[in-house]
């Protein structure tokens, strides 16, 4: 994004040279102004601010520093570097959080909406109609299974989440038509998962892939939900993969919350009540 201001000032009326300036001078303090301040700064009228932004392509002000402050997070130090063994407890605090973040703006930024809506609609029909969903994962994907089914169980939709490979091959095995089944996998290598999206899909029940794209199982499976993120093996590096996928479940959960409507809310209501009248007090 810098690169393309950086490109763009010649051709751009003095005045507003002056804003993109201010932009490549300070990113940070660019997107965290207000339109005052960038205007004093840059020795322009406020106006000014708001049509170089749409200059470069954008909405307005607004639009302009929600992309600014996405590309200067993904630029963040330290996210392309590994944890160091002489950093220290400062440094990788951010190391890791800034590997999470920067993580969850590129999967927001790369996301297909369609294929979150693809995959949502699935499981509601699916529970709409009373047949099965369930969670496959092995490993870290394994955790994010069964944390799935606890958001889904929230919403009042029954699933089955499984991590054991020979487990997961048996349930795919009694899928059919109408149900759905989704697989959750970093490498998208994972043989017995493979197994049971294979199995799953040739009985005809829908099968929802969260995985790197490119991956066998990402091609096996109907629908792909896209989460990119190249896990590094030294002892030192950060588990981010499995934050990411536990953000894709909670957008997944999300959607078909809003698809199920109202008649959730009483559900959720006794809910709390119920564990609320379980508590020690």
């Amino acid at each position: 994004m810098l690169d393309r201001i950086t490109a763009s000032l010649p051709s751009l009326a003095p005045a507003e040279q002056r804003v993109g300036r201010l932009v490549l001078e300070d990113a940070r303090a660019f997107a965290r102004l207000p339109v005052r301040e960038l205007a004093a700064r840059a020795q322009v009228s406020k106006p000014t601010v708001v049509r170089f932004c749409r200059s470069m392509g954008y909405d307005g002000l607004a639009d302009f520093k929600l992309k600014l402050a996405g590309s200067v997070s993904e630029g963040v130090p330290f996210i392309h570097r590994s944890v160091d063994a002489d950093d220290k407890t400062g440094d990788v605090l951010v190391k890791v959080v800034d590997n999470a973040v920067a993580a969850f703006l590129q999967y927001r930024n790369a996301a297909s909406t369609l294929a979150i809506e693809r995959a949502a609609e699935a499981i509601t029909s699916t529970w709409k109609a009373g047949k099965r969903i369930e969670f496959y994962g092995a490993g870290n994907s394994g955790f994010v299974a069964q944390d799935a089914q606890h958001k889904f169980f929230r919403l009042g939709v029954t699933s089955i989440a499984t991590s054991d490979g020979h487990i997961q091959v048996m349930s795919a095995t009694l899928l059919g038509p109408g149900d759905c089944a989704v697989i959750i996998s970093n490498s998208g290598r994972t043989r017995d998962l493979m197994d049971a999206a294979d199995i799953a899909r040739k009985n005809g029940a829908t099968t929802i892939a969260i995985t790197a794209s490119g991956s066998p199982l990402a091609t096996a499976c109907a629908i792909h939900l896209a989460a990119d993120h190249p896990e590094g093996y030294d002892r030192y590096s950060p588990m981010v993969s499995r934050l990411l996928h536990l953000l894709v479940i909670d957008v997944l959960a999300t959607c078909v919350a809003l698809r199920i409507g109202p008649s959730l809310q009483p559900v959720l209501q006794q809910i709390k009540d119920n564990l609320r009248a379980k508590r020690y007090t």
